[in-house]
């Protein structure tokens, strides 16, 4: 085998939440190119139809779940569709997640509880589903990927209920790993500032996309497709011997790059 063909996932089944756009299509469509059937799911079945499209256009299939994937049972419910319709299940990418910023006073405990449900919980219950249909093939060895966020790894204003969630998935991603190995390898990714709908905003204030890219050592905001990159190497035999490890990319900050401006608090 090839340095080259370790990249590759050649016949394998993956499932891949929040698949509708940015960071969960391009990282469908990447897996599909490296070979694997897909089951895609987000809740604009549009959007997903669209996804589907380039899926096929590598050759391999696309099976499409439109979802509300804050319905526990919807996410589970996942892992046996994808056994169903492709006969075998190989990778599952835990893309699903997010939470609006918000001052520390404004965020209540309902908030808090809604953005760890959205981002740990729903991994946590697809994987749970995952893991008996991943066995059942004996000797391979299958993938787990969770999307982490840089912002679970340092800290500012106005991201208490985003930032403490994605640290709980991230170190969810170590737990699990120990737990599942050696057959199931579990690991993450912490994503840097990339070009999905969640910067238009950003992207159309000089300003604010001044202030990520200078607070950026590459100087420039990420692409879908270098958070799509590594989740191919993760979910191949390239990233065999990494399980319970967080990639760092995010073109190299240390520190958060974004002042929303929140204020000091005040009586």
């Amino acid at each position: 085998m090839s340095i080259l063909d370790r990249f590759g996932v050649a016949g394998q089944a993956a499932i891949v939440t929040g698949a509708g756009r940015g960071l969960g299509a391009a990282t469908a469509v990447a897996l599909a190119e490296a070979g694997s059937d897909v089951l895609i799911s987000a809740r604009t079945e549009r959007q997903l139809d669209r996804v589907a499209e380039q899926i096929r256009a590598t050759g391999r299939r696309a099976l499409v779940v439109a979802a509300d994937l804050s319905d526990l049972d919807a996410v589970a419910g996942l892992a046996q569709a994808a056994y169903d319709e492709f006969g075998r299940l190989d990778t599952v990418v835990n893309n699903v997640g997010g939470t609006f910023p918000n001052t520390f006073l404004d965020t209540s405990n309902e908030f808090l509880n809604e953005a760890f449900s959205f981002n740990v919980i729903t991994a946590h219950a697809l994987t749970r589903a995952a893991v008996p249909l991943m066995l059942k093939e004996p000797d391979k060895q299958k993938s787990v990927v969770t999307i982490s966020s840089m912002m679970g790894r340092t800290a500012d204003r106005g991201f208490i209920a985003y930032g403490t969630a994605k640290a709980a998935l991230a170190h969810w991603t170590k737990m699990a790993a120990q737990d599942l190995a050696p057959r199931i390898r579990v690991n993450g990714i912490y994503v840097g500032s990339i070009m999905t709908s969640a910067l238009e905003y950003v992207a159309g204030q000089p300003e604010l996309m001044s202030q990520l890219e200078t607070k950026t050592p590459l100087g420039r905001v990420g692409e879908p497709e270098d958070i799509a990159a590594g989740v191919v190497y993760l979910a191949s035999r390239a990233g065999q011997y990494v399980t319970g490890k967080l990639l760092e990319i995010d073109g190299g900050i240390q520190q958060p790059t974004l002042d929303l401006g929140f204020p000091d608090v005040a009586p």
